[in-house]
């Protein structure tokens, strides 16, 4: 299996594009996977480094996005205990997200839609 094929992390061409209009405003930005309570389990947009993220927190991998950095993708460890056994996509929907994502403004939120990993997937990953 490819390297590019061996990530837990995908995004959809919807999100792509808001990633690239976000990029032209914010330049390089990561994401960090919530765990819930006010932000609703959103994966949250941030100018990269600006949400500080230390041992605690797990990189579950890149967003490869055309004429962008890579978006790193991060979730607290403990949360990704529940959901290392999954594929994760990051898409976009109509809607005003909350907290201090970089889309909020846009009346556009990310979402992040999952799946168990195939077999091959989970092999490939070391699973």
């Amino acid at each position: 299996m490819p390297a590019a094929d061996r990530s837990q992390v995908a995004v959809t061409a919807a999100a792509a594009d808001l990633l690239r209009e976000l990029a032209a405003e914010h330049g390089p930005l990561m994401f960090h996977q919530s765990g819930g309570c006010c932000d609703g389990s959103a994966p949250m947009c941030y100018p990269a480094g600006e949400f500080l993220t230390s041992a605690a927190d797990h990189l579950v991998g890149a967003l490869a996005v055309d004429g962008l950095a890579p978006v790193e993708v991060w979730m607290a460890r403990d949360q990704y205990a529940y959901w290392s056994h999954t594929h994760l996509t990051i898409d976009v929907v109509p809607g005003r997200g909350s907290g201090f994502s970089l889309e909020a403004p846009t009346g556009r939120r990310f979402l992040v839609r999952s799946r168990l990993l195939t077999d091959e997937e989970a092999r490939a990953l070391g699973r």
